[in-house]
């Protein structure tokens, strides 16, 4: 009998899952493609929560298996987006849209299989924030459990399509039906980012970060791409990554934002990709730091979210005061190397050190100063 229990990210696990992510990986990843169906229940969703999955529902449906959905949609509010259900079409899977949130609050996934069943209850969404960048909690529940409870995939699937609710199942080919006009388009947002998002995510730099940032012009060590490596968990924090790699064949997925190097005093467009089936690296191109010798191992990069796809990057050397005011929220880690990560939101991040981060929002300009520390 198997029961994890996580608090994440990096909280709290009883078990070898360390987080949402995890627990899919386990469920739908390291299964057989082709064995079983793999069941998705949201009320949220969006392209980012499935960005990691999207190969892996695809060779599973590839080799005869199934992957069923079901997703809350609403007129009035963002609750399942285009971006997602489009996705998921095109690699096979059953998207079922459900009308109306209060219908549609549970967050559970998991599969059936030759072997049995699994069942993750999570208050984990389907989207990118409650991937990993949300605190959320979530149970894997598998083997006997589930056969003593009297659980059932089929059983719940069925008794969800035996409500008396307004169930839609979109199709590509025809998307001016009632089903897409229950759903949101991520590129038609405000650009004005909600105060909850406006974040900035704490990196503790390492040697492979900034190697090529302390090499000598034209050095061997110099030569490759400049990357900051990030935290899968980061996915979230990042515009929708729907640029798919046309090279090779392990799925890379991209987005490109504008990165304002406040140190260097510029702007340039950047690419985030994240590596879905090679070693589910993450990162950030930050090719202006080269050689540049402005960050070195043991710094730390503060990457602001200051709009939809808006980004200011900050240097925070090792050994100053603002150093040791930040570092104390990097409670998370990145594999076993002490390389940590972190979140803060950008009004808390402006006042430990002692500058203002983003822009002026009408409240800050009307209701007088930040405290800064000293």
């Amino acid at each position: 009998m198997t029961i994890d229990f996580t608090l994440h990210p990096n909280v709290y696990a009883t078990g070898e899952p360390k987080g949402l992510v995890d627990m899919l990986e386990r469920v739908w990843v390291r299964g057989k493609p082709g064995d079983g169906t793999l069941y998705v229940l949201s009320g949220f969703g969006n392209y980012n929560g499935a960005v990691r999955f999207l190969d892996t529902f695809a060779r599973h449906i590839g080799a005869g298996g199934e992957v069923i959905s079901f997703f809350a949609g609403s007129t009035g509010q963002s609750l399942t987006s285009k971006q997602l259900v489009t996705s998921m079409l095109k690699v096979g899977a059953v998207v079922n849209v459900v009308n109306r949130k209060r219908l549609l609050h549970a967050k559970c996934y998991g599969a059936s299989r030759t072997k049995g069943e699994s069942l993750i209850v999570s208050s984990g969404n389907f989207t990118g924030p409650g991937m990993g960048l949300n605190v959320e909690s979530s149970v894997l529940i598998s083997d006997q459990a589930l056969k003593q409870a009297g659980f059932s995939w089929a059983n719940a699937v069925n008794s969800l399509l035996d409500q008396a609710w307004d169930i839609y199942q979109p199709t590509l080919d025809n998307q001016t039906t009632p089903a897409w006009k229950l759903l949101y388009d991520e590129y038609e947002r405000d650009l004005v980012l909600d105060e909850s998002e406006e974040s900035t995510l704490l990196i503790l730099l390492g040697h492979s970060d900034t190697a090529r940032i302390q090499a000598a012009r034209g050095s061997p060590a110099g030569k490759g791409t400049q990357y900051f490596w990030l935290s899968k968990d980061s996915v979230g924090f990042f515009p929708p990554l729907t640029i798919r790699n046309q090279r090779g064949y392990k799925a890379t997925f991209s987005c490109l934002i504008s990165l304002h190097y406040v140190d260097l005093g510029i702007a340039a467009e950047a690419r985030v990709t994240l590596e879905a089936e090679n070693n589910v690296d993450f990162r950030l191109g930050t090719a202006r730091l080269r050689y540049t010798r402005l960050a070195k191992s043991g710094d730390i990069a503060a990457l602001s979210r200051v709009g939809e796809r808006e980004y200011e990057l900050r240097i925070v050397a090792a050994g100053t005061p603002q150093h040791a005011r930040v570092f104390s929220h990097m409670v998370n880690f990145i594999g076993h190397q002490g390389k940590r990560y972190g979140f803060v939101d950008n009004a808390e991040f402006s006042a430990l050190i002692g500058v203002h981060v983003g822009r002026l929002r009408a409240d800050v300009r009307g209701g007088g100063r930040l405290a800064f520390p000293r």
